[in-house]
């Protein structure tokens, strides 16, 4: 017989991995942008909650901060399309 998954125990581990890895935000933070995806809790099980969790854990993981700098230079090149259609006019 397979062993029936805890989510409810599952969910609190990973609310524990976030604060762990991610203690300049708080609870709220996590709880609100996980429920924005779920909509109304009162109709979430354990198990969707618990996948929603997942998925934000993990899309956080995949955020790499960026620089000021950086992000300014992004900016000013989607600013600037002139030079990706004269790239594009070159390569035809």
């Amino acid at each position: 017989m397979q062993k029936k998954v805890d989510y409810y125990n599952r969910i609190l581990h990973v609310l524990q991995e976030l604060h762990t890895l991610y203690p300049q935000y708080n609870m709220g933070k996590h709880l609100s942008t996980v429920i924005e995806e779920c909509g109304n809790l009162w109709g979430v099980t354990d198990k969707e909650l618990a996948y929603s969790l997942g998925r934000y854990k993990g899309q956080l993981e995949m955020d790499i901060p960026h620089s000021d700098s950086e992000i300014d230079r992004i900016i000013k090149e989607g600013l600037d399309l002139d030079n990706i259609l004269k790239e594009e006019d070159e390569e035809s």
